[in-house]
């Protein structure tokens, strides 16, 4: 594994996952209404779908190496560019709000909290995105393809575990912070200005 690029993908991972988006806000409204410790389970939920993710990505990114030098080309300027326009909307854009939503949760089980995340994160155009067209140009085309994703898994899922425990953790106790528009847009910019620089890095990278 190239650990260059290992740290770049970490920054992009921390970034992606620092920037309120559905599954913070799933769990800020999970750690609102029944507690940081219960939010858990739907993290949990979330890092499962991404694992499912990285699953199917191993053996269907290394077949797109394989097939197409250009095509992967083409997919490496996707990627930078949806990390750039990314960045520039949370700048740039309304701040993203961070809602208690209704939830019938008092009472919810683990496993019901646990599948709410697990189906939100699959069917979250941003993830999808992610693993599509971000993901490819961190890897070695001429190196274990498995092997990578594998690191590239693991300095994906556990960054996201505490920063959404973070999040948890700050809803639960900090209500009227978490839910300020004040709050999101902070987070917000930090988060757009490390997509911006990870996108610009990310360009220089020779594959």
């Amino acid at each position: 594994m190239d650990f260059h690029n290992f740290f770049l993908f970490v920054l992009t991972e921390f970034a992606l996952s620092a920037s309120p988006g559905p599954a913070v806000m799933l769990v800020v409204a999970y750690g609102i209404t029944v507690g940081w410790k219960k939010a858990i389970f739907a993290i949990l939920g979330i890092l499962t779908a991404n694992a499912i993710y990285f699953t199917i990505s191993a053996t269907g990114l290394g077949a797109l190496i394989v097939a197409s030098h250009t095509l992967f080309s083409a997919v490496k300027w996707l990627g930078v560019a949806y990390l750039a326009y990314l960045g520039l909307s949370a700048i740039f854009g309304r701040p993203s709000p961070i809602t208690a939503s209704r939830l019938d949760s008092r009472n919810a089980s683990g496993w019901k909290i646990w599948f709410s995340g697990l189906t939100l994160q699959l069917a979250n155009p941003k993830a999808l995105i992610f693993f599509i067209a971000i993901l490819p140009q961190f890897l070695n085309p001429s190196a274990n393809i498995p092997l990578q994703m594998m690191w590239l898994a693991a300095g994906s899922i556990i960054p996201e575990f505490f920063i959404l425990i973070g999040y948890a953790a700050l809803a639960g106790k900090m209500q009227t912070i978490a839910t300020r528009p004040s709050f999101s847009r902070i987070t917000d910019r930090v988060a757009g200005s490390l997509m911006l620089a990870v996108a610009m890095i990310v360009a220089a990278i020779q594959q």
